[in-house]
């Protein structure tokens, strides 16, 4: 049975941790500063602006930095900075004991992929997939300020209720099922290891940036050689940006190779959902039962 950790209130603390590429103090003020007004408290460590490379410090930095947090009794969420690449190489320094009996909300998407397929397949806590900081601009639009917006709503228990857009590679119809999924590429770097995704009975949500569309083929084969496909409820395709498909042309887009792979599955497939790496990042919560009726999507309120 899945949980979710508690709900935010006014003056929580949330934390920011860098658990993959290195960030620094200007690229998060505009996230601080949203935060501040939204009511919260932004707290981070010294370290979270280290270099190695192109990662924010080292594996263990980043590890002990996150476990620093994970642990602390004060604050109610950790957030991280940004994506790129780097969360699989410090997870494995990680203790999840404190965390498993005083769960947090753990955010972010794109590479935090790894931290959302883990605590949902292994621990079976929610999480959430939404906006990271360094995303948020001094000028931004008004769909990213909306996308962080959104997230603080949930964090403090509103429960997100989405029209899944019409789009002509859907096959529409109802189903429910434990949410989970993320950036797909992440997803297919887990394969194989303790945080590999668990998909049995569930809606997979799928999103990828910056990718060849025969890089897309693969992953898809992988996820469907390896038995992830076969006992899904349903699957909702998010931005999936920045394409390439340079060379001989491979002759289908993301969301066509995606559907080749699942149109005989016998499940609702829905494409062009808001989330992933484009202005609007609807926030989802992982690893919580939600339900498709209507197209509209729901999730479910626990105790």
């Amino acid at each position: 049975m899945f949980s979710h950790p508690p709900f935010l209130t006014k003056g929580d603390k949330i934390a920011i941790v860098a658990t993959a590429r290195k960030t620094n103090r200007e690229e998060l003020a505009p996230f601080m500063g949203l935060a501040e007004q939204a009511g919260f408290e932004i707290v981070y460590s010294p370290q979270l602006f280290d270099e190695e490379r192109q990662f924010a410090g080292t594996d263990q930095t980043r590890s002990s930095d996150f476990q620093y947090w994970l642990d602390s009794p004060d604050v109610k969420a950790i957030i991280a900075a940004r994506g790129g690449y780097g969360t699989a190489r410090m997870i494995d320094g990680i203790d999840f004991s404190k965390f498993s009996t005083n769960p947090k909300w753990l955010i972010g998407f794109s590479d935090f992929t790894v931290i959302h397929n883990h605590i949902n397949g292994s621990l079976k806590q929610a999480t959430l997939h939404a906006a990271m900081p360094a995303f948020l601009k001094t000028e931004s639009p008004p769909e990213v300020v909306q996308s962080f917006k959104e997230m603080f709503e949930v964090l403090q228990g509103a429960w997100p209720v989405y029209q899944l857009p019409q789009h002509p590679l859907n096959d529409p119809g109802p189903c429910n099922g434990v949410l989970v999924g993320g950036n797909l590429s992440v997803m297919y770097s887990t394969m194989g290891s303790v945080s590999e995704i668990d998909t049995n009975n569930a809606i997979l949500f799928l999103e990828d940036l910056d990718e060849y569309l025969y890089h897309i083929d693969r992953m898809m084969v992988c996820l469907k050689r390896a038995g992830k496909l076969k006992a899904l409820n349903g699957i909702i395709v998010g931005h999936m940006s920045d394409m390439h498909n340079r060379g001989t042309p491979f002759g289908k887009t993301a969301e066509e190779i995606i559907k080749e792979h699942a149109c005989d599955l016998g499940i609702p497939l829905y494409f062009g959902f808001e989330a992933g790496h484009l202005k609007l990042n609807h926030p989802l919560i992982f690893g919580l039962e939600v339900k498709i009726e209507n197209n509209c999507l729901t999730f479910g309120a626990l105790n």
